[in-house]
């Protein structure tokens, strides 16, 4: 596993990371997630070993990345922020050097390169010099370097950014399929892509944990979740208004917007586990309105994300 402990980090004055700490397992992908300045790129740099913490420790596989650094960088492979890379260099000869120096032989090399080529997508452009390439390419340069040595543990710095929507899909399902293997930990700040890939997240903000738990059940926190909305074709939005409202388990209801003889309300019950669509249903029946469209809100990331991290 990689196990986080205490981790801190003090620029001067600032505390950038203050007091965090998390295990990740083999077959986990735990969405790092937060706002700008809030201790993502630096807690993942530390992990890594690429700069020091000020206090606590970060173990990789039982090896702790300061006092064990080389056998505990031996198991990562680090994408980090903004894909550094050397730009004079074909995309070829920077993986042959990336897997050299990781240890592969000549043979076990080119090997590797070419099935990490395959994989990231970039047999066309491998002998093009990076510095040609678009954003989108280089950061999978960068991704194929991060995974040339299958390693047990994949730490990955906003792995999709600059990526296409296509690009976006391939990456996120490399990701899953690596992760039956792998722990791997991706920091982001985009929620549909945790939302998508991760099967735990971590929100951190000014430096500090604020949440931890799966996607699905940190949507149950957003004031939306169990909301029913729907839309009704005729009838007065202030007489369903009334009606709807006196619905055993309902809070309170509003309407959302009108547009000629349709209207869309917002039903809200009175319990996060409160199961109020099948007595909205019988009120819909039993007063003749005529539905349009239906949904219950399963809650929604951002509005619970924007509360947390205020």
């Amino acid at each position: 596993m990689i196990e986080v402990k205490s981790l801190a980090k003090r620029f001067g004055t600032k505390t950038a990371v203050d007091d965090v700490s998390f295990k990740v397992e083999k077959g986990e992908i735990l969405g790092f997630l937060g706002p700008n300045a809030a201790g993502k790129s630096t807690t993942m740099r530390m992990i890594t070993g690429f700069i020091p913490p000020t206090s606590g420790a970060a173990v990789i596989g039982g090896h702790d990345i300061l006092t064990e650094s080389i056998p505990a960088r031996r198991k990562i492979g680090y994408l980090p922020e903004n894909a550094p890379v050397y730009p004079d260099m074909s995309v070829f000869d920077y993986l042959a050097f990336c897997a050299e120096i990781r240890g592969f032989g000549r043979a076990d090399r080119n090997r590797k390169v070419e099935e990490t080529l395959e994989k990231c997508f970039l047999t066309e452009v491998k002998g093009q010099t990076i510095n040609t390439l678009s954003k989108g390419f280089r950061q999978r340069v960068c991704f194929a370097q991060a995974i040339i040595h299958d390693p047990e543990y994949l730490i990955l710095d906003e792995p999709t950014d600059g990526l296409d929507p296509n690009q976006k899909h391939e990456v996120r399902l490399m990701i899953r399929e690596m992760s039956a293997r792998k722990a791997i930990i991706l920091s982001t700040h985009i929620l549909d892509e945790m939302e998508a890939v991760c099967t735990r997240a971590i929100i951190i903000a000014k430096g500090r944990i604020v949440a931890d738990d799966t996607p699905a059940a940190l949507k149950t926190k957003s004031s939306l979740h169990g909301a029913v909305s729907l839309t009704l074709l005729g009838g007065s939005p202030e007489s369903f208004i009334s009606k709807v409202s006196a619905i055993n388990g309902v809070a309170s209801a509003k309407i959302l917007e009108t547009e000629g003889e349709a209207f869309k309300v917002r039903i809200f019950p009175d319990a996060p586990d409160a199961a109020i669509l099948n007595n909205i249903l019988s009120t819909l029946s039993d007063n003749d309105y005529r539905p349009g469209a239906i949904f219950v809100e399963q809650g929604r990331l951002d509005e619970v994300f924007r509360r947390i991290t205020a």
